[in-house]
């Protein structure tokens, strides 16, 4: 048996102006000042408080921690008003991978656990994974212990795992926890970096479905 993890943000669903939009709304109720889409989207992945802190490393704590507060109750209210949509082929290619009797399918994902839970009831993906790990209960990214749980919760080895996802986090992560890796080349890092860091990256879900196959064998 091999375990498939994917990560949420950038890989599965399209939350960038959700993000966005959300960290504009919460630096500007704090008094710090928008920082734009693509540096935004260069910490997608990172647990929040790391991430805001690579943000605005020179706020003081205090403005980052109510900076992160705001940040969660701004995303949540965007969320309830426009859930972010899977990418195209993101169901196909679970729905391929879900009979699949060689195969389990795991979270590692950088969102609240209570964001993950709305995403996967919102999109009806509810049974589809063996293990849902977020950024609650585990260091932020790239620490390797978010994709060793859910290893352990598969009963998995490590050597047996691959980590599916859009960021350099991500591939960090799966190269600690001593797992596999294939990048995806749509979501928040360019695939050039992906691809510096020598793992395969997909250009679709139809060939992410071809190179997890692949790498089952």
């Amino acid at each position: 048996m091999k375990l498939v993890v994917f990560d949420v943000d950038g890989t599965l669903i399209d939350s960038q102006a959700l993000i966005v939009g959300a960290m504009d709304m919460a630096f500007d109720s704090v008094g710090l000042a928008p920082l734009g889409r693509e540096k935004v989207l260069s910490i997608v992945g990172l647990s929040l408080d790391v991430a805001v802190e690579r943000l605005v490393p020179d706020a003081p704590q205090a403005q980052r921690g109510a900076a992160v507060e705001a940040y969660r109750q701004a995303f949540m209210t965007r969320r309830i008003a426009n859930e972010a949509p899977l990418y195209p082929g993101a169901r196909d290619c679970l729905d391929a991978l879900r009979p699949r009797d060689d195969l389990l399918l795991g979270v590692a994902t950088g969102k609240s656990r209570r964001g993950l839970d709305a995403m996967i009831e919102h999109h009806g993906l509810r049974g589809y994974f063996v293990s849902l790990r977020t950024a609650d209960t585990h260091p932020s990214k790239p620490h390797p212990e978010m994709l060793l749980a859910a290893c352990a919760d598969a009963g998995v080895d490590p050597s047996e795992a691959v980590m599916i996802g859009d960021t350099e986090f991500d591939m960090d992560m799966a190269r600690a926890a001593g797992t596999a890796a294939i990048g995806v080349g749509w979501g928040y890092h360019p695939a050039e970096a992906l691809e510096r860091m020598d793992v395969p990256v997909a250009k679709d879900f139809a060939d992410l479905a071809r190179m997890i196959g692949e790498w089952a064998q």
